[in-house]
């Protein structure tokens, strides 16, 4: 199982591509992908929908796993995250992915064992579980390999 992992947004997108290997996760790949906040959102959708076709035709997962919509935030944003969520299903089903999505609470008990864990936490853990992590990564980007961690724990050693 070759997944393709998202912490979905709009202005910044946190993306990464981990496999099992030997039985242990391995990330093969992560970023952020960071709009224009000058441009209006029609124009960072298509932005994020380029970036992402280029990453699914690079990598060549056979799953996308995303993190579900957290609503804490103002609806404005919700409402483009929603979008941009969205897009990302659409084009990972155009390339022929399996689609996983996944809760931050699900994310966390995967990840670090207790449910309402903060984010240093999930970081922490996932720096052990994947020892190559970036160091410069952004939160976007490890809580990418966190949902990745997640898909490849309920579904990665099944596939």
């Amino acid at each position: 199982m070759r997944v393709i992992s998202v912490d979905p947004g709009y202005d910044r997108i946190g993306v990464a591509v981990l496999e099992l290997e030997n039985g242990s996760e391995k990330l093969v790949h992560s970023e952020c992908i960071e709009t224009d906040r000058t441009q209006p959102l029609p124009e960072r959708l298509h932005f994020i929908g380029d970036s992402f076709t280029e990453l699914l035709k690079q990598h060549k997962p056979n799953t996308l796993a995303i993190e579900t919509i957290f609503f804490n935030k103002n609806i404005k944003t919700v409402i483009g995250v929603a979008q941009a969520r969205g897009m990302i299903i659409y084009l990972a089903q155009l390339h022929k992915c399996q689609v996983y999505e996944f809760g931050p609470q699900e994310i966390k008990i995967a990840v670090t064992g207790y449910g309402k864990s903060d984010k240093k936490a999930v970081i922490d853990m996932v720096t052990r579980l994947i020892p190559d992590t970036p160091p410069d990564a952004l939160d976007d980007e490890y809580d990418a390999i966190a949902v990745g961690i997640t898909c490849l724990a309920h579904y990665g050693r099944t596939k």
